[in-house]
C-alpha cells in the first residue's frame, strides 16, 4: 500500500510530518536514488528511501514515549554540529526517537520524546491546542495592566497570539505561571519582551497534562499506558 512519504516516514518514526517536508525541501531525501524535491510522493515499503545518504529502515516497530525533565544547557535536538549537549545525550535508547517540539537552550522542564510520527504531528498542529503550562521569572515585577495585555493577545510577526492564562505563585509578582494553547517560536520570551520585560528563567512545568515531578533535571521515564492513551484520545 502506497502512502504520501511524509506521513509514511513519520509513522516509521524517523521524525514528524513537519520536519520530513523541510527534509523534502531541502532535497535531503532520496527515493530509489532520485532526490525528492517536492511532498507528496506516495511510497511503499518497496521503495529505497535515505536521507543525507543514510538508508532508512522501514521495517515495523515498536512505539516508545518517553517523558525527560530537560536541563538547561540542553540542545533539543537529535545531533548537534557544535558538539553541545543534546536531549538524547540524557535519554539512551535502542529506538530511533526524536523530540515532540523544542525547548530553548536554557529552558528547562517536561520534554516528550518518540518515534511515534502520527502522534507527534497531532500533538504540534495547532488544530488541537495542546496546552502547555509554564513558570517565568522576570527581571521586575508584572504589573496588572502589563499581565491583562499579555493575556488578551500580543502581536508577533504581524500575527496576535491566542489568548492564554497567567497567574503569580510565590510572594512577588515577578514569578508567574503562564498557560498557552499555541507554541510559536520563543513565543513567552518574545511576548514578555514586547512589553518590555526579560525572561530570566523558564521552566515548562506541564505538556498536555503531563508533569515532571516525579523526575529531578535530567531524568526521563517511559510514559504509562494511561498517559499514552490520553494522548492518543487529543485529536478525537
Amino acid at each position: 500500500m502506497e502512502v504520501r512519504i511524509n506521513k509514511f516516514l513519520a509513522d516509521k518514526g524517523v521524525a514528524s510530518r513537519r520536519a520530513i517536508d523541510v527534509l523534502i525541501a531541502e532535497k535531503r531525501i532520496t527515493v530509489n536514488g532520485v532526490p525528492l524535491g517536492k511532498p507528496g510522493l506516495k511510497v511503499s515499503e518497496m521503495d529505497d528511501i535515505a536521507i543525507d545518504g543514510k538508508k532508512i529502515v522501514t521495517k515495523s516497530k515498536k512505539n516508545v514515549y518517553i517523558l525527560l525533565n530537560k536541563p538547561t544547557e540542553c540542545i533539543t535536538s537529535v545531533s548537534d554540529t557544535h558538539g553541545r549537549d543534546t536531549v538524547l545525550d540524557y535519554v539512551q535508547v535502542k529506538e530511533r526517537i526524536f523530540p515532540i517540539g523544542r525547548l530553548d537552550k536554557d529552558t528547562t522542564g517536561v520534554l516528550l520524546l518518540t518515534n511515534d510520527g502520527e502522534l507527534a504531528n497531532v500533538l504540534m498542529h495547532p488544530r488541537y491546542s495542546v496546552e502547555k503550562v509554564y513558570r517565568a521569572h522576570l527581571d521586575k515585577s508584572l504589573t496588572e495592566k502589563d499581565k491583562q495585555r499579555f493575556e488578551s493577545g500580543i502581536f508577533l510577526d504581524g500575527k496576535k497570539t491566542a489568548h492564554s492564562e497567567t497567574r503569580f505563585f510565590g510572594n512577588g509578582t515577578r514569578d508567574v505561571i503562564v498557560t498557552l494553547h499555541e507554541g510559536r517560536n520563543r513565543q513567552i520570551h518574545r511576548m514578555f519582551g514586547a512589553l518590555k520585560y526579560t525572561v530570566e528563567k523558564l521552566d515548562r512545568i506541564s505538556y498536555a497534562g503531563l508533569t515532571a515531578s516525579d523526575l529531578k533535571r535530567g531524568e526521563w521515564r517511559y510514559l504509562s499506558k494511561p498517559e499514552v492513551d490520553a494522548l492518543t484520545h487529543i485529536q478525537e
